[in-house]
């Protein structure tokens, strides 16, 4: 399906998310403390920049539609998603640990897919391109 107008920047950005969640991955995988400890860095470099501006357009222009849209469900996981990724990065902000990276990276290549797959889908049909 075509992406309405208004996802399109939205649904580019992912593609650097999902590059971020692949680094973090594969970082975490080794085990090696260096790689972990570069990664967590890239993680709380760039969550700032890139990953939570982006939550907070979904949240400010998306979730409200959803929400008196029928979506509700929709809304609740992504707003879920978002507060477990930015505690996630707070958290290696604090200590780069494996496991909390490992987890990152999961959530957020499942959180890209969610939207692909769910939220955006059921944003344009709402708002039909």
């Amino acid at each position: 399906m075509k992406r309405h107008a208004a996802l399109l920047q939205l649904s580019r950005e992912h593609h650097g998310a999902l590059k971020l969640a692949r680094k973090a991955r594969l970082a975490a995988e080794t085990g090696d403390d260096e790689a972990v400890l570069a990664a967590a860095r890239l993680v709380v470099q760039e969550f700032p920049l890139t990953l939570d501006p982006h939550f907070l357009r979904e949240e400010l222009d998306l979730l409200p539609l959803l929400e008196t849209g029928g979506e509700p469900l929709l809304a609740d996981r992504t707003v879920a998603d978002h507060k477990k990724l930015r505690q996630l990065a707070h958290a290696l902000a604090t200590q780069a640990e494996r496991e909390t990276l490992a987890s990152f990276a999961h959530l957020l290549a499942d959180h890209v897919r969610f939207e692909e797959r769910e939220l955006f889908e059921a944003v344009q049909a709402l708002k039909p391109v």
